[in-house]
């Protein structure tokens, strides 16, 4: 863990995502509340017409840089909470982990609230975009705007 509260994790990978890497990377013999995220690939989608079948995640070059600095955002947020989080891109089948958060600190509240803030800033503001297949084979762009 770096001086600021943050682990060197945090990334946006082509690589299978590892929940008790991330849980290790912010975990302290101080730290009593580790709290963690799992984003995984759903069958579903309000927008989709049939079963999803897979996504395919694309991202900007310049999306592992945002994740670091919305990383960094977050730890002056919450000083006292360890955070690390990742995003995977490439070819998703249902039921694959896409996104990895975990944070860690003395106690539980906080640990949750910098959790929810840490993922909900990175799916706002992070540019990866996902094309969604369906079972019929039709495909579309999800979240572009």
């Amino acid at each position: 863990m770096n001086s600021a509260g943050t682990t060197d994790i945090n990334q946006v990978t082509t690589a299978p995502l590892d929940l008790a890497a991330h849980v290790a990377s912010v975990s302290t013999g101080s730290c009593g509340a580790v709290v963690t995220f799992i984003g995984q690939v759903r069958d579903h989608d309000p927008d989709a017409a049939g079963t999803v079948t897979g996504l395919d995640y694309s991202a900007h070059p310049d999306a592992g840089r945002i994740l670091a600095e919305i990383v960094s955002r977050c730890s002056l947020e919450y000083p006292q909470v360890n955070l690390a989080i990742s995003h995977r891109i490439g070819h998703l089948d249902v039921g694959d982990v896409a996104l990895v958060a975990a944070a860690a600190s003395a106690h539980r509240a906080v640990a949750f609230e910098a959790c929810e803030r840490l993922v909900e800033t990175v799916k706002l503001e992070v540019p990866i975009w996902k094309k969604q297949y369906e079972v019929d084979g039709s495909t579309a762009w999800v979240g572009l705007t």
